[in-house]
């Protein structure tokens, strides 16, 4: 079986397929190793880890609601969770569980794609990743990511360009 075949990245070819970015779909790099951290991916594709779209999953917290927010940020910071709370309408920005991630996202930390969940997630994208020709994501496995814009995972994910980090 190909690294391509496993289900998570086929999802995501899929959906991006789907989506109407098939060029994203095709640019699927498959990586030997997993890549956890933003430096990591940015190494093994050869950009600056600021083109690096961390999907970070959080949950966010209204009185007893407890929803999830999905934050596309640069790897070259840190997300702000005051800040987010505030974009969100959330009394706090929590951190997600492996399992609440798993839940919403149906992909595992360290692989969550900016699309192809189960349902619709709430997302913001950091209005820093414009800066980048190319900025790159997970594919649904720690192993696998894929190429797109800006302009694309706004498109891909239906979310709202914000300002993430202070």
């Amino acid at each position: 079986m190909s690294a391509l075949d496993h289900p998570g990245i086929r999802k995501v070819a899929a959906a991006l397929a789907e989506a109407g970015h098939p060029e994203a779909a095709d640019g699927i790099r498959v990586l030997a190793d997993a890549v956890r951290t933003a430096a990591e991916a940015a190494r093994a594709v050869g950009v600056p880890v600021g083109a690096i779209a961390n999907s970070l999953v959080f949950a966010s917290v209204r009185g007893d609601e407890v929803t999830p927010l999905l934050v596309l940020t640069s790897g070259a910071h840190r997300a702000d969770t005051d800040l987010l709370a505030g974009l969100a309408g959330a009394d706090r920005i929590a951190r997600a569980t492996p399992e609440f991630v798993r839940e919403h996202t149906g992909q595992v930390i360290g692989g969550v794609s900016p699309l192809g969940h189960p349902a619709p997630v709430r997302t913001f994208v950091d209005v820093d990743l414009a800066g980048h020709e190319v900025v790159w994501a997970a594919a649904g496995h720690p192993h696998a990511l894929f190429p797109t814009t800006f302009a694309g995972l706004v498109d891909l994910t239906g979310g709202t360009p914000a300002t993430v980090a202070r």
